[in-house]
């Protein structure tokens, strides 16, 4: 790993660690919330999360703390999740999707949370034990490097997260390897609809705010079915350039990215030098 991918990493972990304990300690939050979604005002919360596409019913459900409003939409509302599914969540937080996730998946299905920031799993744990969420559990671990054996999972879900990772050929590689065959991705993110000026790709606020790291439609599209994916589908939502003007109010970031809903499969038969 270069210098610079691993100086936006521990920046990223250092960002989202504050995030981690002014939840805990019911403040404001720091420069990776964005638009500030960590308020001890629940009805704060619920406008954040019912505008990225949250139900008020999924923002009853999960206990208290484990939505903290990080998100850019609803990875849920396109993962058709079924009863008995394993499910991986990517850079899960507080826990609040895969709590959401193990609701349709049941007491059979089984929910693997993985964060690198320990604040942020110590928080989720909590979430669950609170929750009494049996079948959900949560892993330390970085997304390019998954601590999840091969062919586990019958889907990935993630929410604003791989944009943030300075490898995400990387992540799409070992998303691949934990997939069973079939299995299928469901991801929300920020992705670029025009090169960002350098003066905003470098600025470690917008990096870890979510903006500075999306890539083009085009290469993400081009990073998957390299990896093997198959059935690629990136859907822009031009609205939500509505909420990601709040996230840096003035920068004007929201002429270069948008949120976007990512779906793809990997092949029931796998092409050789795959993992399957």
């Amino acid at each position: 790993m270069s210098v610079k991918a691993d100086h936006v990493r521990q920046h990223v972990r250092k960002s989202y660690a504050e995030v981690a304990e002014a939840s805990n300690s019911g403040a404001c939050c720091g420069e990776a919330s964005s638009c500030c979604g960590v308020s001890d005002d629940a009805a704060i919360n619920t406008l954040i999360s019912t505008r990225l596409g949250y139900s008020e019913d999924d923002l009853a459900s999960v206990p208290e703390g484990a939505d903290m409003g990080l998100g850019c939409g609803n990875p849920r509302a396109i993962a058709s999740l079924k009863p008995g599914e394993t499910v991986i969540d990517l850079g899960s937080g507080g826990g609040f999707d895969a709590f959401l996730a193990a609701r349709e998946v049941g007491e059979s299905g089984h929910v693997i949370g993985i964060d690198m920031t320990p604040t942020m799993l110590s928080k989720a744990r909590a979430n669950a034990e609170k929750g009494r969420f049996s079948q959900v559990e949560f892993r330390l671990g970085e997304i390019e490097h998954l601590p999840v054996a091969d062919n586990t999972a019958d889907i990935i879900i993630s929410n604003c997260v791989i944009n943030l990772s300075p490898h995400k050929e990387l992540v799409f590689a070992d998303a691949f390897r934990v997939l069973k065959p079939g299995g299928r991705l469901a991801i929300s993110d920020v992705v670029a609809t025009a090169e960002m000026p350098e003066e905003m790709k470098n600025d470690p606020m917008l990096h870890a705010g979510c903006m500075a790291g999306a890539s083009l439609i085009d290469d993400l599209a081009q990073m998957m079915a390299e990896a093997g994916f198959e059935h690629i589908h990136i859907a822009p939502k031009d609205e939500s350039r509505e909420f990601i003007r709040d996230w840096a109010p003035g920068r004007g970031v929201e002429d270069y990215v948008v949120s976007a809903y990512i779906n793809a499969v990997k092949p029931t038969a796998c092409c050789s030098g795959a993992s399957c």
